[in-house]
């Protein structure tokens, strides 16, 4: 394959948000160049998440009874060794942050202001200005990497496709602004491009996050894990606007109460921690009342009542704007797309079976959320396998000479992805069976005969496909033809082989 191509000597990061950006500042001194599609900041879940950061930063935790939580959470397929790796480093990555100059909010003694959230049997949840952790998180890291001598930003490129060499190792990216191609060859590639939230019609996150960076590794060869299981947020604000803004986890852990159109609290019963229960069966049970006709609120009225525009300002603004005053009335919510659990298979330093490509952060599989990711696991992640997968790829000085590329991922018509947003939410969406699995898979079929590989396309089939041949329900991926859990836990380990899913052995 013949083409122009810039030589870059250092780490090449694809994605700027939290995972991102941690690994071109842990990359130091190497020199790394951050491709970010918007400019920073913007376009990335990171600066959307409320809730905060969960670590054993408190006398009463430790990092073995978080790793235990994360366990639990995850239904099975949690990895217990990067569970463990996550937990004991999670308060060394939060202090690293709020030395950066992370403004979280502190207790009169000095110490971490800490919040309980579902699943959770301690309070760990680090928190900024009660909901507003992952804005004022991602302020400071931007800071820190406007200042780093050995960072250098370029905002508006999209990815079109990696680089490889003749042995299939991954030596650059096929970038794109305003039309404009461009081939960087680099000794390390680092994908941070998020999750796949814009597939769906009703998500919680920006709908920029189509799933590019998680095609772009299947095509060029990477193994995908677990891609059927994406999680739904019980409770994102139902006031018709799309993306959904959240109401924040951290409302429950403070006492806000689930009710219905009649006022009954309809948790009571389904589980022993109630409104606290892992989100897999917050979301199907407000999913449940919303389709028999009987609406799901959030009630804070009581729990947080007047205090509610200072302890939580962002959903409380969010409200406002819809017209609902949360102090004196209950909140309409339903489950909204909200994070994807699977991803590009790595190992602990984020290395993929590809040599020279890296993955961190959401558009990555590191074993540590299983089924089912436990609230505010996420930024942790992030910040935890960022700084790793960046000293990592530091690490890495020889660039293949590129001899080939994985097909340009293909435009897809807003019309045809408006299409897609509505069937991802219909057939693979809080509740799932066969049939609609396939309908979605006959039309990611369709469009790619008449569009070619697209990022969401790739992304979408992958998922389906996936979710079609888990023929359980186990966390976050419910099918009402086969409503049992298994009784041996397998995790999903597939390629693409010529176009076609291949599956191996977990």
């Amino acid at each position: 394959m013949t083409m122009d191509v810039i030589d870059f000597d250092g780490v090449l990061v694809i994605g700027a948000g939290l995972a991102g950006l941690s690994a071109a500042l842990s990359a130091a001194p190497r020199r790394v160049c951050v491709l970010a599609s918007a400019p920073l900041g913007d376009g990335c879940s990171s600066a959307w998440a409320q809730g905060g950061m969960a670590a054993a930063l408190s006398d009463g935790d430790a990092p073995s009874l978080h790793a235990a939580d994360t366990l639990a959470a995850g239904a099975g397929l949690v990895d217990a060794g990067r569970a463990g790796l996550l937990a004991s480093e999670g308060p060394a990555a939060v202090r690293w942050l709020a030395g950066l100059g992370a403004p979280f909010d502190r207790t009169a003694e000095g110490g971490f202001a800490l919040s309980r959230e579902a699943a959770h049997s301690q309070a760990r949840v680090a928190r900024v200005g009660g909901d507003a952790a992952g804005r004022a998180i991602m302020d400071a890291v931007i800071r820190q990497v406007r200042l780093a001598p050995h960072i250098e930003v370029r905002e508006g490129w999209s990815l079109r496709g990696l680089l490889q060499d003749a042995t299939g190792r991954v030596c650059g990216a096929r970038v794109a602004k305003a039309g404009e191609t461009c081939a960087l060859r680099a000794p390390a590639v680092i994908l941070a491009t998020g999750g796949i939230g814009g597939l769906y019609a009703g998500a919680s996150t920006p709908r920029t996050l189509l799933g590019e960076g998680l095609a772009a590794a299947a095509l060029a060869g990477a193994v995908i894990a677990d891609p059927e299981f994406v999680q739904f947020h019980p409770t994102a604000l139902d006031v018709g606007r799309d993306p959904a803004p959240l109401a924040t986890e951290a409302l429950r852990g403070e006492g806000a109460i689930l009710v219905n159109r009649d006022g009954r609290r309809f948790m009571i019963g389904l589980h022993p921690d109630a409104e606290l229960a892992p989100r897999d069966i917050v979301a199907r049970a407000i999913h449940a009342e919303r389709e028999a006709g009987r609406g799901a609120f959030l009630d804070a009225r009581k729990a947080v009542g007047a205090h509610f525009p200072e302890a939580f300002p962002t959903v409380y603004a969010a409200c406002r704007e819809a017209g609902i005053d949360p102090r004196s009335e209950p909140m309409p919510v339903a489950p909204a797309c909200h994070y994807h659990m699977g991803g590009i298979l790595t190992d602990a330093d984020g290395a993929t079976r590809l040599p020279g490509l890296f993955a961190a952060g959401e558009c990555a599989s590191t074993g540590v959320h299983g089924a089912n990711r436990l609230a505010s696991n996420s930024l942790l992640e992030a910040a935890v396998f960022g700084i790793r997968a960046g000293r990592a790829a530091a690490r890495r000085t020889l660039a293949g000479r590129p001899l080939m590329g994985t097909p340009d991922l293909a435009a897809l018509p807003e019309a045809d992805l408006a299409r897609l947003r509505s069937a991802m939410s219909r057939e693979a969406g809080v509740i799932r069976d066969a049939a609609g699995l396939s309908r979605l898979l006959d039309l990611t079929e369709a469009l790619t005969q008449a569009h070619g590989p697209s990022g969401p396309l790739v992304a979408a089939r992958l998922t389906a496909a996936c979710a079609l041949e888990r023929r359980e329900s186990r966390g976050a991926h419910y099918r009402s033809d086969y409503p049992e859990m298994a009784t041996e836990a397998h995790r999903t380990l597939v390629t693409l082989e010529a176009g076609a899913l291949s599956r191996m052995a977990a």
